[in-house]
């Protein structure tokens, strides 16, 4: 078989006119059709890697918001059982101190009226002992209590320091008078006996005035110009009473 040069340089021709056209009018476009989708491939691949860490993102922040929301949940529940606790608390000292002042305030009522049920008890028999001593006197002689009223002053003045018996006779000065009072009134012979024992006790010659008030039981009140001395069974009777009182109010303290 003989080899056609002529042939074999229009195929060569014909092929390098081929490979001109395929790059002028296919391969250069193809390229840059290429480039265009391997540049949007590669913009699309660059927004695919920012939305993927946009999400990243976005998951984090949800769920450290979900964090955030279980642990101001827990911080509340704990605030709120803080909150609870505080005012069970509260609560229970108020009703602490309700209690207390309940039971104080019932106990002061009580005693209160256990003191005066006692003061009452004690007037009853303050009166009633005054009735029976004014009935036992009531029996004995007017002389008899007269007697003994007078030799009770004696005795008490006789018992006096010295400048205290001169203090009481200073008072009874010219023109002053001694009122003598007694639970009942003095007979007039009594009344002479009472102002000369008197006037020699006392060292004085006062005026003598008598008077009575049966409250006095039984008796006598010396009513000088600035000074009272009571020697009355009402007053030693309302002392008692008195003092009976002052104990039971220390017994109730």
């Amino acid at each position: 078989m003989a080899f056609d040069w002529t042939t074999f340089a229009l195929q060569t021709i014909n092929f390098a006119i081929l490979v001109w056209l395929l790059q002028r009018f296919f391969y250069r476009p193809v390229l840059r059709l290429v480039d265009a989708r391997r540049a949007e491939i590669e913009a699309q691949f660059a927004a695919a890697h920012t939305a993927e860490l946009a999400a990243v993102g976005e998951r984090d922040r949800i769920v450290a918001e979900r964090a955030g929301i279980v642990a101001e949940r827990t911080a509340a529940l704990k605030e709120a059982e803080r909150a609870g606790e505080e005012l069970v608390a509260s609560r229970r000292t108020q009703a602490e101190r309700e209690t207390a002042a309940l039971i104080e305030t019932a106990r002061r009522t009580i005693a209160s009226e256990r003191q005066q049920a006692l003061s009452e008890a004690r007037r009853a028999a303050f009166d009633l002992a005054t009735s029976i001593a004014g009935r036992l006197i009531a029996e004995i002689p007017p002389a008899l209590r007269s007697e003994a009223s007078l030799k009770r002053l004696e005795k008490y003045f006789a018992g006096l320091p010295q400048a205290e018996r001169d203090r009481l006779a200073g008072q009874l000065g010219e023109g002053a008078t001694l009122r003598i009072v007694t639970a009942a009134r003095l007979p007039p012979d009594a009344e002479a006996v009472w102002r000369t024992r008197l006037s020699r006790t006392l060292d004085s010659r006062a005026n003598f005035a008598f008077d009575s008030n049966c409250d006095l039981i039984a008796g006598v009140e010396l009513h000088f110009p600035n000074a009272i001395l009571r020697f009355s069974w009402r007053d030693a009777l309302t002392a008692m009473c008195q003092e009976s009182d002052v104990d039971a109010r220390a017994d109730a303290a």
